[in-house]
């Protein structure tokens, strides 16, 4: 069996999309799933599995959380090899020792376009500072997320994707969890 994270986007956030963790937690069990654990309120899950597709588990858990939780949320999936290599690859290692809660990890459902990123970088109004790879994009936010004009809406747009994004706490208290 192989060890999964899962990542809703913009549940229990201001009032919004509320969802217990215990009942994604039960929902997971219910699949199938095995050692579902959860972290935060904010829809961090990790859980065991027979080998399946990301994209497979993604489509399957959106699907079940709007017919057995009434929750219309995206969810992106990684396996733990995946999530060893997203902070492996971290481009940012300084900002991440030095201030973690500034660095998010934005998880995005396909990998953008070079352009794309390109289009992003030249987009920014402040001192916000982006890196991508494959379906993850690094941003370093130094005065903070809550008062950047970079934003969710703005990073998907530039990229042609949807996403979620983590501060590298919690990137870093997931892969804890995972670990046995």
């Amino acid at each position: 069996m192989l060890t999964y994270f899962a990542l809703l986007r913009g549940i229990n956030v201001g009032g919004h999309k509320p969802v217990a963790m215990a009942d994604l937690r039960q929902l997971l069990t219910h699949l199938g799933f095995a050692d579902a654990r959860s972290l935060l309120q904010s829809g961090n899950l990790v859980f065991r599995s027979k080998a399946r597709a990301g994209s497979q588990l993604e489509r399957m858990l959106e699907t079940e959380a709007r017919k057995r939780l009434g929750l219309q949320a995206d969810c992106f999936v990684r396996t733990a090899e995946e999530w060893k290599a997203i902070v492996a690859h971290n481009p940012f290692p300084k900002e991440a020792e030095r201030d973690p809660g500034h660095l998010l990890v934005m998880f995005l459902k396909d990998a953008p376009a070079r352009n794309d990123v390109e289009a992003l970088q030249a987009a920014i109004t402040g001192p916000e500072v982006v890196r991508a790879t494959g379906r993850h994009a690094y941003i370093v936010y130094p005065n903070g997320i809550g008062r950047s004009r970079l934003t969710n809406a703005l990073i998907e747009r530039k990229l042609g994707t949807r996403g979620t994004g983590r501060n590298w706490n919690t990137v870093l208290k997931l892969r804890a969890l995972a670990e046995p």
